[in-house]
């Protein structure tokens, strides 16, 4: 189904469906957004860019972030070297992010909604992808969330997970705006709160200043560590629009590029940070090693708190965006009941990890849920430059480009090619591909998987300008 052309809600024929309804008016307006994949009308955008850096800075201090930053000296890397991959692939990663999400003004779309213009009808296997991703960090980041909450006020663990997902569910369920409000006020709220937590928890801890790994193996660390960091804050591309959809077209994408970007670094740097300063401590990767780290009392309750209101804020983002992917391929539910039904199927998930080896499994979900995203980037942002090129400069007419859908050809070849590229060059617990253990470890799969998509798409597409 080509995306519509909408005005005040409704498809231009005047007929109500489940991709559209109510949309948020202005900021602070908290009501249940029922709108689904339809494209926002000019007439119902409002805010600026700057509500994008808080959108983007909040949601990724979580705990999760700190206790990957731990791998770099896992690995044995010093702080410094450690410190610089991590920069270096926070940076990677987030300038795609950063580009896609300026596509929301321009379009009033969301991404997955938007990857149609590329794949065509085979625009399913992303959004597949996607929402699997979606309910997969639910559970990422929902384990430490419900296991912080549980820990605070005396719960069983499922009662304190499936507290986080019916919180994290209905912020999902109300939508657009209320994550946007929620974002602002816990940009200052986590920002106090894990200065407080970095000052605890680092007293007295010094930073690592001569690693273990040496040469090669020094090497192959290095790039490891910065595409873990790169995977981060590139797994948010897939959501980039969804959050900047309502911002008025005439909106400044320059300025909303840089607020993203500084979103995206400023958090992912700060968290993965500490999570390097604190390695030697951080060895209980659990809201009870956070409790005990932090001594008990006040402050611990404090800390614990944190932890679990920094999940719900990217919680609610993952099921948000879960429910755009889920009706982009075709499921024709209410966006409201799709956003729900993510954080549902999130906790059993969670439940499983527990139950185990929490720590290999984490591991595991956390490297399977990217290596999709680099040849889905590429493509999209080919087919789209290409059709800016051949719009000659004029503004996108969302109604116009979709108007001719096709079958998915050559996006979808060039999406399998690349990631079956990118198996050789992954280095995970589960498998290690031959050209990275040949490499030391080095895990060069995300940059192989963005340029063989664009080697085999850019030249396939070029030859069908008419799209």
């Amino acid at each position: 189904m080509p995306l519509t052309h909408v005005s005040g809600g409704l498809p231009a024929d005047g007929r109500q469906t489940v991709f559209d309804g109510r949309m948020p008016a202005a900021p602070g307006d908290l009501r249940v957004e029922t709108h689904g994949i339809d494209p926002v009308p000019e007439s119902n955008r409002y805010g600026g860019p700057g509500r994008l850096f808080t959108v983007w800075f909040a949601p990724n201090l979580t705990m999760t972030g700190v206790f990957t930053g731990t791998v770099g000296i896992a690995l044995g890397l010093d702080f410094a070297t450690a410190l610089a991959a991590v920069v270096l692939g926070t940076v990677i990663g987030a300038v795609p992010t950063a580009y896609l999400g300026t596509w929301g003004s321009q379009t009033g779309a969301g991404q997955l909604p938007l990857a149609r213009l590329a794949f065509g009808r085979a625009v399913t296997v992303p959004g597949i992808l996607q929402w699997l991703s979606s309910v997969a960090w639910d559970a990422l980041i929902g384990l430490f969330g419900g296991d912080a909450l549980a820990r605070l006020c005396g719960w069983p663990f499922w009662l304190g997970v499936l507290a986080m997902m019916l919180a994290q569910g209905a912020l999902g369920v109300l939508g657009y705006e209320a994550i946007h409000r929620l974002q602002i006020v816990m940009t200052f709220v986590l920002a106090a709160a894990f200065a407080l937590i970095a000052w605890r928890l680092l007293d007295g801890v010094q930073p690592i200043g001569t690693g273990t790994a040496h040469g090669a193996d020094q090497a192959g660390a290095f790039v490891l560590t910065s595409t873990i960091a790169l995977s981060l804050t590139l797994s948010w591309a897939p959501y980039a629009s969804d959050f900047s959809r309502y911002l008025p077209r005439t909106t400044s994408r320059p300025r909303m590029f840089w607020f993203t970007l500084l979103g995206l670094v400023v958090s992912f740097v700060a968290v993965q940070a500490l999570g390097l300063l604190g390695a030697s401590v951080l060895t209980d990767q659990t809201a009870a090693g956070v409790d005990k780290l932090l001594g008990g009392g006040v402050l611990s309750a404090f800390g614990l708190l944190a932890v679990a209101l920094a999940a719900l804020c990217s919680n609610a983002m993952n099921d948000y965006s879960g429910s755009l992917a889920l009706q982009t391929v075709g499921v024709r539910i209410p966006r409201p009941v799709a956003a729900a039904l993510a954080a549902v199927l999130g906790f059993p998930l969670v439940l499983w990890m527990h139950a185990a080896d929490t720590t290999a499994r984490f591991q595991n979900v956390l490297l399977f849920v990217g290596y999709w995203i680099p040849g889905f980037v590429a493509i999209v942002i080919v087919d789209w430059i290409a059709r800016a090129r051949a719009r000659g400069g004029a503004a996108i007419d969302l109604a116009a480009e979709t108007a001719r859908p096709h079958s998915g050809w050559p996006s979808l070849p060039a999406f399998a090619v690349a990631f079956a590229a990118a198996v050789p060059f992954m280095d995970t617990s589960l498998y290690v591909g031959p050209v990275a253990a040949a490499l030391h470890g080095a895990d060069l799969s995300y940059y192989v998987a963005f340029l063989v998509a664009l080697a085999v798409y850019a030249p396939l597409r070029l030859r069908r300008p008419q799209d």
